[in-house]
């Protein structure tokens, strides 16, 4: 009986060392095509610095498309994209967690990376739009607590906070992990790891501790998420607009993010599974199970979608009909279309089919999302300001039509460059896989893997 026990534990060790070798290579070396990215991420991201600072001291009149209708344009559809990948982190680390999922293990990580990322550069939007930056911290000191916008600040920097939280605690075990295996890294990364892994040693009461408040922030990461993507749909529908005067925002807004979530995580693991070899680990079930969760999201969102416009079509009162008329068979309705196609009725159809849920189909559908949704958002923003309860007469015909200039375009795209360089750096450092919840969820005697370092 005691044979067995201790070939049952070695073999079980020599699993986890292999897991560990597979989990952790990434971080040992970078290759010619990392560096290259990277100093393309970072060379597209100092480009939007530069045509930043030139619109803030050129003025936006020139060097932006806005104006006195679209005051705010593609920075702040960039923002409400930003938040709706944000909830990623809800979707798949909080929610799946304590829904016992467990293939949720995997992909927990990558989701809470790529959410921080998405916060930070959405809350970077915000600034960008609003200009004069350095009257930003009046808007802490003397923000009024009625304003949608005070709303969205708290909310914003609480949940980015609380994701940082549930990122780093279940991350140190990981840098013990990494700094113990992973000998011919430079010093000062190694030192890093012992720094921040605040002389972890896996004892029992650790683990409690440590799963304790997991349990606590993922509770808590759950109403933060839902409730920054309500309160930015707030912003609109508490403004005197035709297309936002809606009480179904807040529902439209959260059940479109969850199915941008599905999609921007779908991209991540075929991505992460290519480029670092993780097929061992991110395997043809995840895909089919985000395939799945991808019919689910976009027939809730499909739901909250008609409600949204159907409704106002049927009545078509003097309030809506400029603006529902513009994106059904105006100007709009090119984009508007091609949204509600490859935005909601692509996700919900073509993942029906087992093939499609295959890793390369799905990656592609995931892209036609994406693109879908971050135009969903665009028109959201753009007919809705280009007709105002009050029209000017003989305004000049800049106000009555907007396209980005170029200087928008820069940044808008630097902002996504951020994000890739976040998730990017982060995987280049730390695991961007959790050695220790996988080894939890997939092999046996796994009370006994927590004490190999």
């Amino acid at each position: 009986m005691s044979e067995n026990i201790n070939k049952h534990e070695t073999f079980t060790q020599a699993e986890y060392m292999v897991m560990k070798d597979d989990l952790l290579r990434p971080i040992e070396k970078v290759g010619k095509a990392g560096k290259i990215w990277i100093a393309f991420l970072v060379a597209v991201l100092l480009a939007g610095v530069v045509a930043y600072i030139i619109q803030e001291t050129k003025s936006k009149y020139v060097t932006t498309s806005l104006r006195d209708y679209t005051m705010w344009g593609i920075y702040i559809s960039n923002f409400l994209f930003m938040v709706a990948i944000g909830l990623v982190g809800v979707l798949m680390s909080a929610i799946l967690k304590l829904t016992n999922f467990e293939w949720y293990r995997p992909l927990s990580r990558i989701a809470e990376v790529i959410a921080i990322g998405a916060i930070m550069f959405g809350g970077i939007s915000i600034v960008v739009a609003m200009g004069r930056p350095d009257r930003l911290l009046n808007l802490l000191l003397h923000g009024r607590i009625q304003s949608p916008i005070i709303w969205d600040v708290i909310g914003i920097t609480t949940d980015l906070t609380a994701c940082i939280i549930l990122l780093f605690i279940p991350l140190i075990p990981s840098l013990v992990t990494c700094k113990n295996h992973l000998k011919n890294l430079p010093k000062w990364q190694l030192k890093m790891y012992n720094m921040l892994s605040f002389g972890w040693q896996g004892t029992p009461e650790q683990w409690q501790i440590l799963k304790k408040t997991m349990k606590t922030l993922t509770a808590l990461v759950i109403p933060l998420g839902v409730l920054i993507c309500t309160i930015t749909a707030w912003l609109f529908a508490t403004t005197l607009r035709a297309e936002w005067d809606s009480t179904n925002f807040g529902a439209y807004f959260v059940s479109n993010a969850f199915l941008l979530s599905v999609a921007v995580m779908t991209f991540a693991t075929f991505v992460f599974r290519k480029a670092y070899n993780l097929e061992k680990y991110l395997t043809e079930m995840h895909f089919d199970k985000l395939g799945q969760a991808m019919v689910l999201m976009a027939l809730i969102h499909g739901y909250f979608n008609i409600n949204e416009y159907l409704i106002p079509a049927y009545k078509m009162s003097g309030l809506h009909e400029n603006t529902l008329l513009n994106l059904f068979v105006g100007k709009e309705a090119g984009f508007y279309w091609s949204v509600v196609i490859f935005g909601i009725i692509v996700p919900f159809l073509l993942p029906l089919f087992p093939k499609m849920r295959k890793p390369l189909p799905l990656f592609i559908i995931s892209i036609v999302v994406l693109i879908a949704g971050w135009f969903r958002l665009y028109l959201i923003v753009i007919p809705g300001l280009l007709h105002p309860y009050l029209p000017i007469q003989d305004v000049p015909a800049s106000w009555t039509h907007y396209f980005p200039s170029a200087v928008e375009m820069t940044v808008v795209a630097a902002t996504f460059a951020g994000v890739l360089l976040v998730v990017t750096l982060f995987s280049r450092y730390f695991p961007i896989i959790s050695v220790w919840e996988v080894a939890e969820g997939e092999l046996e005697g796994k009370e006994e893997i927590f004490n190999y370092k």
